[in-house]
């Protein structure tokens, strides 16, 4: 029973996340029957509804020739079910007669699914004989074809080739030493030194690791230290972190002596910001103001400002695979707009020869680059290229203009980001 019970929780994860456009993780706090889970079933649960947001596409494609009408046409949870048994069957290596019978067991149990057994319990049956159709569809058929198109165009096939692989492996976990010796603290978690400053380590469950409680690091991607580092602030410096929450620059900019006032609109996540300083003790090291940066000023101009700008975040596909899929083109276009206000009212806030970094968690052009040669054309800006020694490990990540951009480059795993340095003409 409790493999069906583990299999009708991964389904109606998905429900939520794909009919409702729900985040994972927002569906994973909501979602009674895995709430109902224990120990390794929740993991079990949680594993098949990521494996299928991860490969949705392929998993589509492979299961479509087993139906006699296109798939959107099954109702969701039956939708729901068939995908959670593909991806036991051809991601999760589970035995043929498990992924049928817990499966359709699971829809016996689903009042709103229980009219489908029959229709599941065949369709699953050839699942688990041939994924013949799943191996055969190209990896960037994860994504819907509007997001396949505008990546493509974006940054060419064969780099949205590789961030659609990216998109299919478990995100690895980074800390950032709030002392800065990263070998320091690889040896008192039993980790990696990662690009000189971060470290990777093996587990997700990072409250259990050592320094946890004495707020001694922070979880940040490796590919999310660089734009604090980059910005180079210094003890005594003023500083501006806009767009500021969660927290993790935040962090690293307190870590350099700097006066760092960090901004924010959004209250539940300068909530979530100030328990960050509080557990790293930066608490009342850092002013925290509540408030929209396209129209807020202070008192006077500022030595350096991070702007980490709203985005689309299709940089973290990796870590939020759903995003494929719950966002629209209009979602993803709707951008650049935002980001270019901000930027302009960024430069203003700075004294002249001070020093700004844009950033964003998307490699797309028209949030990244585009937003940028826009504002330097017309005002009192120019850019600061980012050198190879700022960037250990991401040389070759650096553009011919002299900016970071982050895509996926074999080393080892991490978010796409574009970060670009900019200065204050005096």
């Amino acid at each position: 029973m409790s493999g069906a019970k583990t299999r009708l929780a991964a389904a109606q994860l998905l429900m939520l996340v794909l009919e409702e456009r729900r985040t994972l993780d927002e569906a994973l706090a909501t979602t009674d029957a895995f709430e109902q889970l224990s120990g390794p079933d929740r993991g079990f649960a949680r594993a098949m509804a990521s494996a299928v947001l991860r490969h949705l596409g392929r998993i589509d494609s492979g299961i479509a020739p087993f139906l006699d009408r296109p798939l959107e046409t099954a109702t969701p949870p039956s939708r729901a079910l068939l995908r959670v048994g593909a991806a036991q069957a051809w991601l999760l290596e589970t035995p043929d007669h498990a992924v049928v019978g817990e499966t359709v067991a699971a829809a016996k149990m689903w009042p709103r699914a229980q009219r489908a057994t029959g229709f599941l319990n065949a369709v699953l049956r050839k699942v688990v004989s041939d994924r013949s159709a799943f191996d055969a569809a190209p990896i960037d058929a994860n994504w819907p074809n509007w997001l396949r198109t505008m990546i493509t165009e974006g940054l060419g096939a064969k780099t949205a080739s590789s961030l659609a692989e990216a998109q299919t492996q478990l995100p690895e976990t980074y800390l950032t030493p709030k002392s800065g010796d990263a070998a320091a603290l690889a040896n008192q978690v039993d980790g990696t030194v990662v690009a000189g400053t971060s470290v990777r380590v093996e587990t997700n469950a990072v409250e259990t690791l050592p320094g946890y409680e004495d707020g001694d690091w922070w979880v940040q991607d490796v590919a999310a230290t660089f734009p604090a580092r980059v910005l180079g602030a210094a003890q005594g410096e003023t500083v501006l972190d806009v767009c500021a929450a969660p927290g993790g620059k935040t962090l690293q900019l307190a870590a350099t002596g700097a006066a760092v006032t960090a901004i924010d609109r959004s209250k539940p996540r300068l909530k979530r910001l100030k328990q960050n300083l509080w557990r790293t003790k930066f608490k009342g090291e850092v002013d925290v103001v509540q408030a929209d940066a396209t129209s807020w000023k202070p008192s006077e101009p500022v030595d350096r400002i991070l702007l980490d700008a709203p985005c689309s975040a299709l940089g973290t596909l990796r870590r939020h695979p759903e995003g494929a899929w719950i966002k629209s083109p209009e979602d993803v276009t709707r951008f650049p707009d935002i980001q270019e206000r901000l930027l302009r009212a960024c430069l203003d806030m700075l004294k002249p020869g001070g020093s700004l970094v844009y950033c964003v968690c998307s490699p797309l052009p028209h949030e990244g680059l585009d937003v940028v040669e826009r504002v330097i054309a017309d005002t009192h800006a120019t850019r600061n290229a980012i050198s190879a020694d700022e960037v250990e490990g991401f040389e070759a990540c650096l553009t011919a203009r002299g900016d970071l951009l982050t895509l996926p480059n074999g080393a080892f795993g991490h978010d796409a980001f574009y970060i670009a340095r900019l200065t204050r003409d005096s």
